[in-house]
C-alpha cells in the first residue's frame, strides 16, 4: 500500500454501526467505573442503621447516588428523618433538569419513558448530550444507564454484605466516600465565576449553620445562596442594549 493509499484508508469515516459500537463500550466503561464506589454507598448504609435489604432497595428504587450517600450520611450523623429525606430530595433534583434536556434527544413514550426517567442520572446524561446525534445520544444513554443501574445495585448489594463484616467503615476511610463523591460531581460545573462564588457561599453558610443545627439541614439552607444568585443578573450575558 502506498503512502497516499494509507492517508486515504486513514481519513475512512466510521460507520454508524462502528460508532454506535464505541458509544456502546463507552457506556459499559462508564457503568463499570461508577458502580466500582457503589461498594461505598452499601457500606456506609448499614453502618448508618439501614438493613442489607434496605441499602439494595434504596439503591434500585432511588437510584441516584448523590441523594443515596447523602440520605445515608445525614442518617449516620445522627439527623433525622425529615432532615435526610430533605437533603437527598434536594440533591435530586437535579435529574428533574436533565430530564427537560434527555427528553427531547430520546422521545420515548410509555414505559419507555418511565424507565428513561429512572435511568436519567448524570452519567447517562453525560454521556448521551456530548454526541453528535440523535441516533448515538440514544445508544449512549441506554448503555450507559443500564450499566449504571446494574452493577451500582450489584455493588450496592456487596458493599453492604461486607459492611455487616467489617463493622466501623472508617476504620478504611469509606466514611470520606459521601463529601468525596460530591465534590467529584460539583468540581467539573465549577466553570465560572459565578458558580464559583456560589459554592463558595453555600460552603461558608453550611459551616456557619453547621454548629446550630441537626445533620443535613446546613445543606437545605445552603441552597439558599443558590436561590439568591438565581435573581441576581449575570454580567457575562450581554444585553441587545450593549451590542
Amino acid at each position: 500500500m502506498t503512502d497516499e493509499a494509507a492517508r486515504q484508508a486513514d481519513d475512512i469515516p466510521p460507520t454508524p454501526g462502528q460508532q454506535s459500537k464505541a458509544v456502546a463500550r463507552k457506556g459499559i466503561w462508564v457503568g463499570i467505573a461508577t458502580g466500582a464506589y457503589g461498594i461505598s454507598y452499601g457500606a456506609l448504609a448499614v453502618a448508618a442503621g439501614l438493613s442489607f435489604w434496605q441499602a439494595v432497595a434504596l439503591s434500585l428504587l432511588l437510584f441516584s447516588g448523590g441523594s443515596q450517600f447523602a440520605l445515608v450520611g445525614v442518617l449516620g450523623a445522627g439527623g433525622s428523618g425529615a432532615s435526610a429525606i430533605g437533603t437527598s430530595t434536594l440533591l435530586g433534583l437535579r435529574n428533574g433538569f436533565y430530564g427537560l434536556q434527555v427528553s427531547k434527544l430520546l422521545q420515548v413514550t410509555g414505559w419507555r419513558r418511565a424507565a428513561a426517567a429512572h435511568l436519567t442520572i448524570d452519567e447517562s446524561t453525560a454521556v448521551s448530550i456530548t454526541q453528535p446525534d440523535r441516533a448515538l445520544s440514544r445508544v449512549g444513554f441506554w448503555w450507559t444507564g443500564l450499566s449504571v443501574f446494574v452493577l451500582w445495585g450489584l455493588m450496592s448489594a456487596v458493599g453492604a454484605a461486607l459492611g455487616n463484616a467489617m463493622g466501623d467503615p472508617a476504620r478504611f476511610g469509606l466514611d470520606a466516600a459521601a463529601p468525596a463523591a460530591f465534590c467529584a460531581l460539583v468540581w467539573s460545573r465549577l466553570q465560572t465565576r459565578r458558580s464559583q462564588l456560589v459554592a463558595v457561599a453555600a460552603g461558608l453558610i453550611a459551616l456557619a449553620v453547621a454548629p446550630h443545627t441537626a445533620s443535613g439541614i446546613p445543606v437545605l439552607v445552603a441552597a439558599l445562596a443558590a436561590v439568591v444568585a438565581g435573581f441576581l443578573p449575570d454580567r457575562n450575558v450581554t444585553t441587545a442594549e450593549e451590542i
